[in-house]
């Protein structure tokens, strides 16, 4: 008799024997390393990529470079922000609004021009300065809500640049690896010869067109690209940091949001690396000689709760109880054969920022139970709650078959889960929309895995007031007067074991308000061909590609 997991991976093997059948196999001398990707279309290409953060992964970190940037070299340390395109950077000791970034002589951009402060200010101003030319409002959201208190940005010679915030910001360079620099020269290449009926057509089509053929700084080059197929990039050889030119010459991005299909794909010999492979498929995987990589990532796995008015989540018992059904253990032994590690907040402990919550985050059903009937709910009277989720996508894991998870855990607990499923990237534009906007489509929670690598993207970006759409991503609206205190402690202090102090503040009446259902940390699980090597997998959502090679 057929299980259904041996059932599962007997269609895997079959769809194995189609897609080889189906896909051509690449010609080249080139050594050429091929990735199947969890996202449904490849990432935008124009310098701020949408998709969330595996968007920055595959065609952020790729073909660009930001003024600070991660150090991904290590498996064992925790991945630190380290010099990108400067040098070095600091606050004004009379006015904390206001920076200095020294920047890295010697760099181009992959169409010759030179990279300086006038591309700073450029690139500053392409997503915070509405009547300047390269002005791109489709960049916006997936930046400025990523780096909210920065107001401008002002050359002092052509390499330092002074970046003003609108209030005091420890966390700016943080903050600043996610603002990517785009070549204006190429822009205005592609400016000069589009076709409008104004300024402001013209830009959209220089956008446009640089999407197509873009310039960075970053290792990799664009070679072609054609939308929700494929992605084609080649090694920069000239890049300017030379241990980090990359080893093999070309990189094919392939979207395949489903699973099992990119695991198909992997057994099939048609890619050499696949994204999140499917659980089950694991031992075969194993068996036939494929490498697997998976550690612990800065990131949470949660449903975001929505505060609005009449939402059942701003009953706290609820909320608490939601936390205490589910069986974390179960999860992670059981559908994520241990691709997982069990959340009990957005820090474990250990951490610098995880505190001292009273609020235990466990598996305790009658604890559970207890709450909801005292919150006025019981086996002939259940809590509806709606959640809205995708089907694959960044760090979502194996969201549609976790989420049915919760929701078979919860119903024991009195809950009756809906589950409102989109695709991927329709769902993180949501996210920036938030839960009173019509997008939400009634949900009381969004399910979008959240990067915890530093303090406002995993803390102050949900929780603070003034988060809240369209300005950042408090889908929820969550207003709490003592979150928003400590935001502005923690944001406000330069010296940084004080500043940890304020985080872990925050962070331990976060889980005491029970803020999210928290579920799991990610361990970003890869498999490969064993002709990849040199592969390393840090505790980043991030991989720095360059390191690897083909055999």
């Amino acid at each position: 008799m057929l299980t259904k997991k041996n059932t599962r991976a007997a269609w895997i093997a079959v769809l194995a024997l189609a897609t080889a059948a189906a896909w051509p196999r690449e010609a080249s001398a080139d050594t050429v390393l091929r990735i199947g990707m969890t996202a449904a279309d490849i990432p935008r290409t124009l310098g701020q990529p949408d998709q969330g953060f595996e968007g920055n992964r595959f065609t952020g970190l790729t073909m660009y470079d930001a003024l600070t940037g991660w150090d991904l070299s290590s498996a064992e340390k925790a991945s630190v922000v380290i010099p990108g395109l400067a040098t070095e950077w600091k606050v004004d000791d009379a006015d904390k609004t206001k920076w200095v970034f020294k920047l890295r002589p010697g760099v181009t951009f992959h169409d010759g021009s030179p990279f300086n402060a006038d591309a700073v200010v450029w690139n500053v101003e392409k997503v915070l300065k509405q009547d300047a030319p390269q002005f791109d409002a489709s960049q916006v959201g997936v930046t400025a809500s990523r780096m909210p208190t920065l107001a401008s940005a002002r050359k002092i010679d052509d390499m330092t640049v002074e970046l003003t915030t609108k209030e005091p910001d420890s966390f700016l360079p943080i903050n600043l690896t996610n603002l990517f620099m785009a070549s204006p020269a190429k822009w205005q290449h592609f400016y000069d010869k589009a076709e409008g009926a104004d300024a402001k057509a013209k830009s959209q089509a220089a956008w446009t067109a640089f999407a197509k053929d873009a310039a960075g700084t970053g290792p990799w080059k664009m070679a072609s690209f054609t939308p929700r197929e494929r992605l084609e990039l080649v090694k920069n050889a000239s890049y300017w940091d030379k241990a980090r030119v990359p080893k093999v010459d070309k990189m094919v991005l392939l979207p395949m949001p489903e699973a099992n299909a990119r695991t198909a794909a992997l057994l099939s010999g048609q890619v050499d690396w696949v994204e999140a492979p499917a659980p089950d498929a694991l031992p075969e995987l194993k068996q036939r000689g494929f490498k697997l990589y998976a550690n612990e990532q800065p990131h949470v796995w949660p449903w975001q709760f929505s505060r609005v008015e009449g939402s059942p989540w701003n009953d706290i018992r609820v909320r608490k109880a939601a936390n205490l059904c589910v069986d974390r253990e179960g999860l992670k032994d059981g559908l994520l054969a241990g691709l997982m590690v069990p959340a009990t907040g957005t820090f474990e402990p250990g951490h610098p920022w995880r505190g001292k919550p009273s609020f235990e985050i466990k598996y305790d059903k009658a604890a559970a139970q207890k709450l909801m009937q005292e919150a006025g709910f019981g086996p002939n009277k259940k809590l509806t709650v709606k959640t809205q989720t995708s089907a694959s996508g960044s760090g979502q894991m194996q969201p549609l078959p976790m989420n049915e998870y919760l929701q078979q855990a919860l119903a024991e607990c009195y809950f009756d889960v809906q589950l409102d499923v989109i695709e991927w990237n329709t769902l993180f534009t949501n996210w920036r929309r938030g839960a009173k906007d019509p997008s939400a489509n009634g949900s009381h929670a969004t399910n979008v895995t959240y990067a915890a690598m530093d303090p406002f993207f995993a803390l102050v970006r949900f929780l603070q007031s003034g988060m809240a759409p369209p300005v950042s991503n408090n889908w929820g609206f969550i207003n709490n007067p003592k979150f928003d205190e400590l935001v502005k402690k923690a944001r406000q202090t330069f010296d940084p074991a004080a500043r940890d102090a304020a985080l872990a503040e925050l962070h331990a009446a976060s889980v005491d308000d029970a803020a999210f259902l928290y579920v799991a940390h990610d361990v970003g699980p890869r498999a490969m061909s064993p002709k990849v090597t040199g592969v390393v997998q840090p505790k980043s959502w991030f991989i720095d590609f360059s390191l690897v090679s083909m055999k």
